[in-house]
């Protein structure tokens, strides 16, 4: 006689409550955490819309009377309106955005690609830049721009994008391009195609999210450098932002702290900008390359 047994499962209803309680739990500790990170940025804020007398006073939550000023004096405290500022800080950004996609990824192409001698060892020293400190370089860098004299332009920060020095693009683009499959190239070859037309109509194309990454840790790191433009720009005129916001606070008697708070804040503008337009690229971006 066959014994049948009975499996109890318990009812929807009976697990939605508590599956509900943890999706509260999780919202309430990303909440926690969103405000955690948010916080310097909120204070900053409000710091800035606060009179210069009260920033110093002010607490964890700051109180007190609320105020543009900062924003208008520290738009114009220099002799020169932060307007130029702005500008230049977009220059040197587009041509780093150009410089580095264009030189990148030909030297990614050449290093992924083609075969000639002592292309392992190039690879290698490469790679091997990217262990070197930026600063073990800054002496010789600006004698060169020094004796060329092409000091207080954009040369120094724009010319080095445009002979592939950032090495950790090309490496990124190296390993991008070393996938895909070589099928493609063989065929473009067999029409008729060069190695400049493959690597423009063929693998270009195809490094588009690898593209999209480099262009954005580009124009985000190009826009908050400070010691390139401190090093290379001493002239008012060809100041960039970040130099700019240091100059607030060696005008008058040491006062500027609103006025730098207040650029501060309009500084973020353009990057957060850049992020909510560039959103969907940034996230594909970087998982599609594998930057994590």
């Amino acid at each position: 006689m066959a014994t049948s047994s009975t499996i109890t499962t318990s009812p929807p209803s009976a697990r939605r409550p508590g599956r509900r309680r943890v999706q509260i739990l999780r919202q309430v500790l990303v909440t926690l955490a969103l405000l955690v990170m948010i916080y310097p940025l909120l204070w900053m804020i409000r710091l800035s819309l606060l009179p210069e007398s009260e920033i110093g006073s002010a607490g964890l939550v700051p109180r007190g009377e609320w105020t543009i000023a900062n924003y208008t004096e520290g738009w114009t405290t220099l002799s020169i309106d932060f307007t130029t500022f702005f500008l230049n800080s977009a220059v040197v950004a587009v041509l780093a955005l150009v410089g580095n996609l264009l030189a990148c990824s030909l030297a990614a192409y050449v290093l992924a690609r083609m075969r000639f001698a002592m292309q392992p060892i190039y690879f290698g020293l490469v790679v091997a830049t990217l262990l070197i400190p930026l600063h073990v370089l800054l002496i010789p860098q600006y004698l060169l721009f020094s004796y060329t004299g092409v000091l207080n332009t954009f040369i120094p920060l724009v010319l080095p994008k445009f002979l592939a020095t950032d090495a950790f693009f090309v490496f990124l683009m190296i390993q991008f391009v070393r996938g895909i499959p070589r099928e493609l190239d063989q065929a473009a070859f067999m029409d008729g195609a060069g190695h400049f037309r493959i690597y423009w109509s063929v693998i270009l194309p195809l490094m588009r999210p690898a593209l999209a990454t480099t262009a954005i840790f580009t124009v985000i790191w190009t826009w908050n450098d400070f010691l390139g433009p401190l090093i290379y720009l001493t002239k008012t005129s060809m100041y960039t932002v970040p130099v700019a916001l240091r100059a607030l606070l060696s005008t008058d008697t040491g006062f500027g702290t609103g006025r730098l708070l207040a650029m501060s804040v309009v500084s973020l503008v353009p990057l957060v900008i850049f992020f909510f337009v560039a959103q969907r690229q940034i996230l594909e971006g970087i998982s599609s390359s594998g930057l994590k």
